[in-house]
């Protein structure tokens, strides 16, 4: 490990037990507007969980006592279950993926709701927490808030956790995060060095002033973790960089197949990175397998997205309404 990164890991991480609540607030009401912080669900058919991530973040982090959030955004991809019911009953502002900027037609991915939510919110902070999770704890927003607040010199916080995989109901120790281990450590360790102390690179929960991610270029599928990592890295260096551990992380698991095509557009993230290839390329293919019912491999070819969006301050709409 590069002694730089020695030194990151012993300055720059954390547990969330470091800040108090107290402190958190405190921090908020000294920033004034640049304290302004909006939390974004991005969503695609989580009807079973995000409701209660909803409920917590309202009545834990958003009352007369504890006003650490400013706004709460659910960032509906396009699902075709009650996720937007039951996001708004909840308290949530549910918005439409193509409701924002609906001149520029979207794709589908996650990077792409993640993108428009910029559009979206006005918080100087913004944390993103995916919508899957379950047994959700405020400590997955006020740890990866909370750094932002106390620390000016932050741009970038990402939270760290254990990541149990379950196996019919069964809780596999340090067997999740198939993807991190098989493709993405490797890749920066490989290439990006002194990113190899963060424990969870590709993990949904990380916040980040509006001010660095307005300058990033944004995949627009799997690979946007993993991209605004390390374009973070290259535009505001390491020291902007955080992460903190706030304890276990449950949500729902994918199959191999999904996770290869996960791993697909993770690797063409990377390349994209590491070669002078254009950022706007046609769908990438890859061919799966499976058992057809005599027995035989069955090919199936996908189609990956590997687009990646400009930064959100080029687009003409968002910088006139930053300007206003």
């Amino acid at each position: 490990m590069l002694p730089e990164v020695r030194r990151w890991l012993t300055e720059r991480s954390w547990s969330v037990t470091d800040r108090s609540t107290e402190q958190l607030l405190a921090a908020k009401r000294a920033a004034g507007p640049r304290g302004t912080v909006s939390v974004v669900l991005p969503a695609l058919n989580e009807e079973h969980t995000v409701g209660d991530i909803v409920t917590t973040i309202r009545q834990r982090l958003m009352t007369d006592t504890c006003p650490l959030v400013d706004e709460l955004v659910v960032m509906d991809s396009g699902s075709t279950d009650h996720t937007a019911k039951v996001a708004a009953e909840a308290g949530a502002r549910v918005v439409a993926r193509d409701e924002v900027l609906p001149g520029l037609p979207a794709h589908p991915g996650k990077g792409e709701v993640l993108w428009r939510s910029l559009m979206a919110t006005r918080g100087e902070v913004i944390a993103y927490v995916d919508a899957d999770l379950r047994d959700f704890s405020p400590a997955f927003v006020t740890g990866i808030v909370g750094p932002l607040l106390t620390d000016p010199g932050l741009q970038l916080v990402r939270a760290t956790y254990d990541r149990p995989l379950e196996l019919d109901g069964v809780p596999l120790t340090e067997r999740g995060g198939r993807v991190t281990e098989l493709v993405a450590r490797p890749l920066i360790n490989l290439h990006w060095p002194r990113l190899a102390g963060f424990v969870q690179p590709l993990g949904g929960e990380y916040a980040a002033r509006r001010e660095l991610l307005e300058r990033l270029p944004f995949p627009v599928g799997y690979g946007v973790e993993l991209g605004l990592l390390i374009d973070s890295l290259h535009l505001v260096g390491l020291d902007a960089l955080a992460q903190v551990d706030v304890g276990t992380r449950r949500h729902r698991h994918q199959d191999d197949q999904a996770l290869g095509r996960m791993a697909a557009a993770i690797y063409q993230t990377a390349r994209r990175r590491l070669t002078d290839e254009p950022r706007h390329l046609p769908h990438t293919a890859l061919v799966q397998f499976r058992r057809a019912t005599d027995g035989t491999p069955l090919p199936t070819t996908h189609q990956l997205n590997t687009e990646e969006r400009p930064p959100m301050a080029s687009v003409p709409e968002y910088a006139a309404r930053r300007a206003a």
